[in-house]
Parts: C-alpha cells; sequence; structure tokens
C-alpha cells in the first residue's frame, strides 16, 4: 500500500518561507498570488493494508513526522479501500483517498481525538 503524507503549518503559525516564496513570485511576473504555504510531503510504502498499520502510521505522523505544536498532517491512500478506512477514521474530507487529517477545525478529524 503506498501512503501519502502532506505536513503543512497550522493556519495560525506564521511560514516565512512561504512568504519569500510570495514574494518571489509577485517580483516575477506574478502578482494574482495571494499566498503561499510550504510544507513537507512524502510517499511511504508500506507491507500490508490493515487498520493497525493505519493507526500506526497516525502515531508516526504525529510523533515523528510532523510537530503538533504547529503542524497539521494528512494521510492519503492510493487504493480502492480508501473510502471504508476513511469512515473507520471519522474523515469527513470529501476526498475519497483520504484517510484522516491532523487537522482541528473546519469539520476535520483533529489528532488529539
Amino acid at each position: 500500500m503506498k501512503v501519502k503524507v502532506i505536513v503543512m503549518p497550522k493556519a495560525a503559525v506564521l511560514d516565512p518561507q512561504g512568504n519569500a516564496v510570495r514574494d518571489a513570485m509577485r517580483h516575477l511576473g506574478m502578482p494574482e498570488v495571494r499566498s503561499v504555504r510550504i510544507g513537507k510531503y512524502m510517499e511511504i510504502d508500506v507491507d500490508g493494508e490493515n487498520g493497525e498499520i493505519e493507526s500506526r502510521l497516525h502515531g508516526l505522523c504525529r510523533d515523528l513526522l510532523s510537530n503538533p505544536v504547529i503542524e497539521d498532517y494528512e494521510l492519503q491512500k492510493s487504493s480502492a479501500s480508501a473510502k471504508a478506512m476513511a469512515r473507520q477514521h471519522r474523515s469527513v474530507d470529501a476526498s475519497p483517498n483520504t484517510l484522516a487529517s491532523g487537522r482541528a477545525g473546519e469539520g476535520e478529524v483533529s489528532k488529539d481525538e
């Protein structure tokens, strides 16, 4: 099973790297760019597809791959069973490939729940 992990700064956290890229884009002829957020993207290839593996991946996202104080994470699985697993983890994201999100607010699952 291939899993994508996307880690982004929380909305309330300043992103100076994103601001620098936004300013450079404006300077290079894209004045329409309103904001840029810089995060991390990882692809993880895992043997197996059971709920225990997914639960452990969430733990790794919380404890290793993201800083829960300033970052949110999202796990996405690229297989047909992603919809069932999303329901299992109470994700309300409309994407069929989203397993669960580490974002709090806006109807999404908090990492602390």
